[in-house]
């Protein structure tokens, strides 16, 4: 079975942009949110804020994917974020907080085939 593999971008709250790759996205920003390299770039510039990931199911086809991105002008991987996360919220901000239950009363309604 092939072992997913992400690209994500982070942020820091001057928008400055760091592109990664990893197999192990919650764990990977953990380790940036807590400064565990703390000499690298993301730390040194406090660039800790998921905006942006894709999910691969190749680990060679995300780092193809983190290559495509890394040349990408500023303009280009801006516009990248805004289409999916126009403010720029840390999408990781969730992560290991309780979620609220359905309620007893929630039936979800069935789809029909022409249902989108």
């Amino acid at each position: 079975m092939p072992e997913q593999a992400y690209v994500y971008i982070l942020a820091s709250g001057f928008k400055r942009l760091y592109i990664g790759v990893t197999s192990g996205l919650e764990h990977r920003v953990w380790q940036h949110k807590n400064h565990v390299h703390p000499n690298a770039f993301t730390a040194r510039y406090n660039i800790a804020q998921l905006v942006y990931y894709e999910c691969y199911e190749s680990v060679n086809r995300a780092i193809a994917r983190e290559t495509e991105m890394k040349k990408w002008n500023r303009i280009k991987k801006i516009a990248l974020i805004v289409g999916s996360n126009p403010t720029w919220r840390d999408l990781s901000l969730d992560w290991g907080q309780p979620i609220e239950p359905l309620s007893p009363d929630f039936v979800p309604k069935p789809k029909s085939w022409g249902d989108s």
